[in-house]
């Protein structure tokens, strides 16, 4: 039987079937920004991969050695995933990026289920101040599937347009 954890997991990991579909985006949409001022679809993902890849290097170590979680601030930690974006990396290696990071992400959230639930803190609170629920990497995890969907609605919106 498979867990209400577990299927969350899966749930982050199966968002990189729909990127896959992106592989066959025209590369002026991929660099042409989903509204004005906004991101282009090839920052979304490299922003999407930055998060993911944080989650691996820096809080699941933290986690795992029972200290507090810090989140950077968001604005200057995704230029510099819009910035890798614009390096000239490919669409397609930026995509297979993020799928290999996302489910690298996953396969070590599934290995170890105890750092997924554990109650931690985060920059300093240990509710969420929107829900007024604990902290847990899985609860994260749950606001990053709705951050993976209001990004996958913005995608949709501009390819809908052509």
């Amino acid at each position: 039987m498979i867990s209400l954890s577990d299927e969350t997991l899966l749930q982050y990991k199966e968002f990189t079937s729909w990127t896959d579909i992106l592989h066959d985006v025209q590369i002026s949409l991929w660099l042409q920004p989903i509204a004005k001022g906004k991101a282009t679809i090839g920052e979304i993902i490299s922003h999407l991969k930055g998060w993911d890849s944080y989650l691996i290097t820096t809080v699941i170590p933290a986690i795992k050695r029972g200290e507090a979680v810090f989140f950077p601030d968001f604005d200057s930690f995704n230029e510099i995933a819009y910035e890798y974006a614009r390096s000239g990396i490919s669409k397609d290696n930026l995509l297979n990026e993020f799928r290999q990071t996302r489910h690298q992400l996953v396969e070590i959230l599934l290995a170890e289920t105890d750092i997924t639930t554990k109650y931690i803190t985060v920059n300093g609170m240990s509710n969420s101040p929107s829900a007024d629920t604990p902290y847990s990497l899985l609860y994260i995890i749950h606001e990053f599937i709705e951050h993976d969907n209001h990004h996958k609605g913005q995608i949709l919106a501009l390819l809908n347009q052509v």
